[in-house]
C-alpha cells in the first residue's frame, strides 16, 4: 500500500511537468520589418513669390548732371507653379529635378536727374517672368511624428523675361518703350521645408526657397518717335523668398 501511495504521488507531482512539456512550442523567429527607403516620386508645387531687385542700370544714368532714385525699383509678389521628378536615395538623403514658370509681374521704378535747368523725371514700368530649371538635393533631418524638416539646395538656370517695358517723362513730356528680350542666367537656391507623409504614397511638403535669378535686361530702347537708341535697361541680381505647398507622390 506504501509502494502504492508513493508512486500514485511521484505520478501526480511529474504529470504537470510533462504536460508543461508537451504544450509548449517553440516561437517562430522575428522577421524585422524593412521600411523601403530608395525610389522615384513625382513632384508639383504651387507658390508665391517674395522679389528683390539688386539695381537697375542704364547708360544715360552716367552721362546726365546729376542722377538720383526716388523709387528704386522692385517686383509685386508673383504665383509660381512647377513640375518634376525625384529619386528617394534613403532615409535621409533625397534629390529632384523640376521646370518651374514664374508668373508675370509689375515693376515700377522712379528716378530724377538735371538736365542743366530743370530737373526731370522718368516713371519706369514694366513686367517680368522667368521659366526656371533645377536640380536639387536633400537631407530630410528625422521623423517627428509624422512631420520630417529638411535643408536643400539646388542650382539650374532661369530665362528672365522683362516685358511691356516703358520709361515716361511728365516733365515733357515724352514717352520710350523696349521689346523682350529673354536672357538665359545661372540660377542657385536655398531650401528648407517640413514633409507630412499623408499615406504610404503620398508627402504634402510645405517649403521655403531663396532663390538668385541672375539678371534680366529690355531690349533695345525706342523713343516715342520710334528711333533706336540702341541701348538697353539692365535689371541686375533679381532674387526671391519663395514658399511654395507642394506634393510629392512615390512610384514605389
Amino acid at each position: 500500500m506504501k509502494k502504492f501511495s508513493v508512486g500514485l504521488a511521484m505520478l501526480l507531482m511529474t504529470t504537470p511537468t510533462a504536460f508543461g512539456a508537451d504544450l509548449y512550442i517553440e516561437p517562430e523567429p522575428e522577421i524585422p520589418v524593412v521600411v523601403p527607403f530608395g525610389g522615384w516620386y513625382l513632384r508639383g508645387h504651387l507658390g508665391m513669390s517674395n522679389q528683390r531687385l539688386g539695381k537697375l542700370d542704364h547708360p544715360g544714368f552716367d552721362i546726365v548732371d546729376s542722377h538720383e532714385f526716388l523709387d528704386e525699383g522692385d517686383f509685386d509678389s508673383g504665383v509660381i507653379g512647377g513640375l518634376g521628378v525625384g529619386y528617394q536615395v534613403n532615409d535621409w538623403l533625397r534629390t529632384d529635378a523640376f521646370v518651374e514658370y514664374r508668373g508675370k509681374t509689375d515693376f515700377s521704378a522712379l528716378d530724377r536727374y538735371w538736365d542743366g535747368a530743370t530737373w526731370r523725371t522718368n516713371e519706369y514700368d514694366g513686367k517680368k517672368s522667368e521659366w526656371l530649371v533645377m536640380a536639387n538635393i536633400y537631407a530630410d533631418l528625422g521623423d517627428y511624428y509624422g512631420i520630417v524638416p529638411y535643408v536643400g539646395a539646388g542650382i539650374g538656370a532661369s530665362r528672365n523675361t522683362i516685358s511691356n517695358f516703358r520709361d515716361f517723362d511728365a516733365t515733357r513730356p515724352s514717352i520710350a518703350y523696349a521689346d523682350e528680350d529673354p536672357k538665359w542666367n545661372l540660377a542657385w537656391a536655398l531650401h528648407a521645408g517640413l514633409g507630412y507623409q499623408v499615406n504610404e504614397r503620398l508627402t504634402l511638403d510645405f517649403g521655403y526657397s531663396y532663390l538668385d535669378l541672375g539678371d534680366a535686361q529690355t531690349g533695345t530702347i525706342r523713343t516715342f518717335d520710334g528711333t533706336d537708341t540702341g541701348e538697353r535697361m539692365k535689371f541686375e541680381d533679381i532674387t526671391s523668398h519663395d514658399f511654395k505647398l507642394a506634393l510629392r507622390y512615390s512610384l514605389q
